[in-house]
């Protein structure tokens, strides 16, 4: 998946705007699971007033320890599997649901550059998972155009908000 990304946060507004009327609609509350976005949704959500009404927390769980010690993502899967895979978004947000009083949860793990990537896995690999309580935990796997740490950044919380906006409607 390769998208453009808007250039800040204020451009996510009407996003960011959706997701809560949706959550709100529902009766549902979100928490978010970011490592490679350091809080970005969350903070893209909660920079709309009422928000409250639907965001329940969010983790920032930048290092392996914080992943493990705050979301329960097992030690032995990020060194099977990398920090940065599917299999540890999908921990993170079944994490983030299970330590929350959340209905829905976001998670986002990635290379959001400049360093970091590898061949198997370049800047701009992004895995998103959301979980939620009554249906299962999916999964995209995304990769965005390395035009800066920002930019990655910004692409990988558009994707994860709209991601939240399909899991309830």
């Amino acid at each position: 998946m390769t998208e453009t990304s808007p250039n800040n946060l204020e451009e996510l507004a009407p996003l960011s705007i959706a997701v809560l009327d949706g959550l709100i609609a529902a009766k549902k509350m979100v928490a978010t699971a970011e490592s490679c976005t350091g809080g970005l949704i969350c903070g893209a959500l909660t920079e709309i007033a009422g928000s409250s009404a639907a965001v329940d927390r969010g983790f920032v769980t930048y290092s392996n320890e914080a992943k493990n010690e705050m979301l329960g993502v097992p030690k032995d899967l990020i060194e099977k599997h990398g920090a940065v895979s599917k299999e540890v978004a999908i921990a993170m947000a079944e994490g983030a649901l299970a330590r929350s009083n959340a209905d829905v949860a976001v998670s986002v793990t990635g290379i959001a550059g400049p360093g970091g990537g590898s061949p198997q896995k370049p800047v701009g690999t992004v895995y998103i998972a959301v979980a939620a309580k009554d249906r299962p935990t999916d999964h995209l796997h995304c990769w965005f155009a390395d035009n800066g740490r920002q930019s990655i950044r910004l692409a990988t919380v558009r994707t994860a908000l709209t991601s939240i906006l399909n899991a309830i409607s």
